[in-house]
């Protein structure tokens, strides 16, 4: 089947971050670091590992630093030259952009994520599209994206990561109504947002990855509200549901949700004790506080 090479990507970072603070109050939530390296940059890794070649944010106020961040920085690649830093001058070389390759659009009213990916529109044209919330992060030895974008090419249409939940946690997701189930590939019939308790079509939730056709821009151009009262992304993709262009996809890999504090900190000791440079240390720091806790107990 031949489609239409996916190289936009939206990244949708307009967000407060408010469940950060007091830290996000002058620090975008995007470049807080997991590790060493901050959330955004796990993101524009996967994107580039895809074949991504444009690079859209959806920012608003007060993400300067975000900007800030990919641009070239002169003083400290000389200052690292002069050292002899030719490993962290390498590692610099992954936070820059090339002049034109990276675009920023204000979002001026948080008005969901759907509302989001629709201020990028001109910017898309009448393209296929990635969506990437940085907020989520995953482990894998293939990338999602990149996993995502091959299996695309198989189906076409629209195309979201997908991943088993408890029961009880769908009232947080976009949840998939199945109509057939093909193993990694799933079509869907239909898409809820956040399903009130005990009334989701199944338990495969819609994670931060999206390929998208720019007809769901079309859809939402209607500027609909959905749950929350916002602008849900989740709406405009379920309106394809009945031409069958909409697939979830099932990654191979561990998402973390950095979103919130708990999966910050998990993901945090997962990268971490994946780095060789920290594995042993780390690792006996987290036994031997394991062992004083029990102790404790």
């Amino acid at each position: 089947m031949k489609v239409k090479k996916v190289t936009k990507a939206v990244f949708p970072v307009a967000g407060l971050g408010t469940r950060f603070l007091p830290a996000t109050k002058s620090i975008p939530k995007e470049i807080m670091t997991l590790v060493d390296r901050p959330l955004i940059q796990y993101a524009i890794d996967e994107a580039r590992a895809a074949g991504i070649k444009e690079f859209i944010f959806v920012t608003s106020r007060g993400k300067s630093a975000l900007e800030d961040y990919f641009d070239n920085a002169p003083e400290l690649e000389s200052a690292l030259r002069k050292s002899g830093k030719d490993d962290l001058l390498e590692i610099l070389k992954e936070t820059n952009m090339d002049s034109g390759a990276i675009a920023y659009i204000r979002q001026n009213r948080p008005l969901g994520l759907g509302h989001a990916v629709w201020c990028a529109r001109r910017l898309i044209g009448n393209e296929p599209f990635a969506v990437l919330l940085p907020d989520d992060v995953i482990a894998a030895e293939k990338p999602c994206l990149q996993q995502m974008v091959e299996a695309y090419e198989q189906t076409g249409g629209n195309m979201v990561a997908a991943m088993e939940v408890a029961p009880e946690k769908t009232k947080s997701y976009g949840v998939l109504d199945i109509a057939e189930d093909m193993g990694a590939i799933v079509k869907a019939k239909g898409m809820v947002e956040k399903p009130a308790l005990g009334t989701a079509p199944s338990n495969l939730a819609v994670i931060g990855r999206y390929i998208l056709s720019p007809k769901v821009l079309t859809n939402l151009n209607r500027m609909k509200q959905g749950a929350g009262g916002e602008i849900q992304l989740t709406d405009a993709i379920a309106e394809e549901t009945a031409e069958g262009r909409v697939f979830g996809y099932r990654f191979r890999g561990q998402r973390y949700d950095c979103g919130s504090k708990a999966g910050f900190l998990q993901a945090t000791v997962a990268f971490g004790l994946s780095r060789p440079d920290l594995r042993d240390e780390f690792s006996s720091y987290l036994h031997e506080m394991l062992a004083l806790q029990k102790a404790a107990q």
